[in-house]
């Protein structure tokens, strides 16, 4: 049987190890193992004093999340009870020691809070994170943390979910001690010196000095709950947990423990912790390729080349370079070059000025980048990432000259946002080394990675492709090659769709802010003016979705931000503002198209927008270009600004309703049209009373099967 806890003495002192990797959750077995080494610590004579640690990685990370998710949807009791446990270490006779390392996260900081000091190493780090899942902590974090490092530090960790490092904890009073060198053995002489000085070894839940006056707390408690629906529109959980922390001051330990607890029930019965904690699983569920395995052999990449050092080459080098792999960028001209490395430079000495690097870090990563003009060295690169202009016969021409001089085998990369792979491999002898990983702009800032698997792509490139992505720090999904992939591919539908609904009477600011009102991070016609309406026209162009209005801005040269006009008009270069000229000229266009224009609800532009873009998705799974719904949220959440407590469009679309989304879809076909067609799978799956993660479900199973 698995020893989750451990209990040895060192010295006099009690050492607690937990040891449930790979993060030491709080699932079953571990606080029973604590309460009962807590308890056996207490009646040792020879113990005087205690250290409770994490063995591996990190201490405590957290709770167990897919017990929070089985409580979520009322499948199960949810994380265990640890109200009990908590009372026992802080009652304990002897000083408990808690000593931290990796992270103390959740649960695992209630845990630690409970103790009567904490002691970290230099890299440790706090936070209570529950709030990105929907929630507010629940093991009396809400009522501890203020009592430790005051109301508005509490208040700013709670809402922003983000974590802290040691030295910000000891100056908050999180942490009592950073220990340099051996952390157990750190540990084990703090909990002596402690002993020895007899104390008082004071509990948590009785410090109320940094509980601060009734006039404080208003001010402080109105501030948060402003920055929560400044900086989490929309949500429910951040400004509940301000309600606790309210009870924490207002109210004594117990009583503010019980108003923690229930409104942690109220949220986990909330559509916004379902979404978020689905957002969680799906994020970490791309990285589970079929067919891919860890035995799957990988190719090393030491050595990487980038060829065009535009935005997007010179953000992909950046990303490299801060993974410590040298890259040679590459560009026709010495004018393009130097506009490119300048753009890098500035890139680092803004991270320099925010405090994120150092001067030295910043030159250090500027050295791995080497500028040239020639293909000289890429014979040595293990991979080469094409970036060059978003055209067809370019790239070919890019993938013809790299094929004869890269050598055997190395991955050969293109960025490319919507072109074929297979016809770019095509220019190569070997298209089995031919992948897409297509970068977000801006590449250094942007997380989320398209991996495009080609027809010929060896599973060996697809396992190195993803291995990259994850040591860039980036999040790669695994998509199929067709037009636009999964992201692009479903924004058009969308760009279109919204360009419909102003032809026949909407306004682009009125598509905008229902879409930011929904919880979109910006508005489609804003998002249309910063990519530039010269991108949207290629696109749209090609797909023969282009409509007048937009065919209209482009002709006139009004690009967007870039130049100053597009679907609005902005004088600093980034803030839109409502054009008459542009709302006049749509509605020239549109009695020139004999539309009937009329008055549109917000809930038709909401329900148009985003249905036509679950009716794309449902398309692009039953053609199997992703893998999972559950992929296509974790793109749209992370590279689209789709909120992410919906949970992404197709979990959104479980939320509504399959059934009463084909009906609409249905009625729309009716009044707009084939383009409104609805696809099979989701017609299928309204017929079955299913959802897309049922669909999900079921494939998975279906893997599964087929590997016993």
């Amino acid at each position: 049987m698995v020893e989750l806890v451990k209990f040895t003495v060192e010295t006099g002192v009690a050492l607690i190890t937990v040891d449930n990797p790979p993060v030491n959750a709080l699932s079953a077995g571990v606080p029973e193992g604590i309460a009962a080494a807590i308890e056996r610590a207490a009646h040792d004579a020879s113990v005087s004093a205690v250290v409770l640690i994490g063995a591996g990685r990190t201490f405590v990370a957290g709770a167990d999340i897919k017990q929070l998710e089985e409580q979520a949807h009322g499948r199960g009791p949810g994380a265990p009870n640890i109200h009990q446990l908590l009372k026992s270490i802080e009652d304990c006779p002897k000083p408990v020691v808690v000593a931290i390392h990796g992270t103390a996260l959740g649960g695992g900081l209630e845990l630690a809070m409970a103790g009567h000091y904490r002691v970290a190493s230099p890299d440790a780090q706090a936070g209570q994170p529950e709030v990105n899942l929907g929630i507010i902590p629940g093991a009396e974090g809400t009522q501890r943390l203020p009592r430790l490092v005051g109301v508005g530090a509490a208040v700013e960790m709670f809402v922003s979910g983000k974590s802290i490092r040691a030295p910000e904890a000891v100056r908050l009073g999180l942490f009592d001690k950073i220990i340099e060198g051996d952390l157990k053995a750190g540990a084990i002489a703090f909990a002596r010196h402690v002993a020895d000085s007899g104390g008082p070894h004071r509990r948590t839940r009785d410090r109320n000095e940094k509980l601060g006056s009734p006039e404080s707390n208003a001010a402080i408690l109105a501030a948060g709950r402003e920055q929560a629906r400044k900086t989490r529109r929309n949500m429910i959980a951040p400004l509940r947990v301000i309600d606790a922390v309210e009870a924490a001051v207002t109210l004594p330990f117990e009583e503010g423990c019980r108003r923690e607890r229930e409104i942690v029930e109220q949220c986990l019965a909330g559509e916004e912790a379902r979404a978020l904690i689905h957002a969680f699983f799906a994020e970490r569920a791309v990285s589970k390729v079929r067919g891919i395995s860890q035995e799957t052999r990988t190719h090393s990449i030491r050595k990487a080349g980038v060829i065009g050092a535009g935005t997007m080459g010179g953000g992909i080098a950046m990303v490299l370079a801060n993974a410590g792999i040298p890259v040679l960028l590459k560009e026709t001209d010495r004018a393009a070059l130097d506009r490119g490395m300048a753009s890098v430079r500035k890139n680092y000495e803004s991270s320099v000025k925010k405090g994120r690097l150092t001067a030295q870090e910043m030159e250090e990563r500027l050295a791995l980048i080497q500028p040239q003009l020639t293909y000289d060295g890429f014979r040595d690169a293990d991979i080469i990432i094409e970036a060059v202009f978003e055209n067809m016969s370019l790239k070919k021409q890019v993938f013809g000259e790299i094929d004869r001089i890269a050598k055997g085998d190395c991955v050969l990369a293109t960025n490319t946002s919507t072109l074929d792979i297979d016809e770019i491999a095509g220019a190569t002898s070997r298209p089995n080394m031919v992948i897409g990983i297509h970068f977000f702009s801006p590449a250094h800032v942007m997380r989320l990675v398209e991996v495009v698997r080609g027809a010929r792509t060896d599973k060996e490139v697809i396992a190195t492709a993803m291995a990259l992505t994850k040591r860039l720090r980036k999040l790669g999904v695994l998509v199929g090659n067709c037009r636009g992939f999964v992201g692009n591919r479903m924004m058009l539908p969308y760009m279109r769709e919204a360009q419909c609904l102003v032809e026949e009477g909407a306004t682009p600011s009125q598509v905008d802010q229902a879409l930011y009102d929904f919880g979109m991070a910006m508005g489609i016609f804003a998002v249309d003016d910063m990519g530039g309406l010269d991108l949207a026209w290629r696109v749209l162009q090609d797909t023969k979705r282009l409509t007048k209005p937009g065919e209209r801005l482009y002709a006139m040269g009004r690009l967007g931000q870039k130049t100053g006009a597009g679907w609005y008009r902005y004088e600093d270069g980034r803030t839109p503002i409502r054009d008459p000229e542009v709302e006049a000229l749509i509605e020239t266009t549109a009695k020139q198209a004999g539309i009937a224009r009329r008055s549109i609800s917000s809930e038709e532009i909401i329900e148009r927008c985003l249905y036509i873009m679950i009716n794309e998705g449902a398309r692009i799974l039953d053609e199997g270009f992703a893998q999972r719904a559950a992929d296509i949220d974790t793109i749209y959440i992370t590279g689209y600004g789709f909120p992410a407590y919906r949970g992404g469009p197709m979990w959104y679309a479980d939320t509504i309703g399959l059934q009463k989304i084909y009906e609409r879809i249905l009625e729309f076909q009716r009044r707009h049209g084939e383009y409104w067609t609805a696809v099979p799978l989701l017609e299928q799956l309204a017929h079955d009373g299913q959802t897309f993660a049922a669909f999900d479900a079921a494939n998975e199973q279906a893997v599964a099967r087929s590997r016993e």
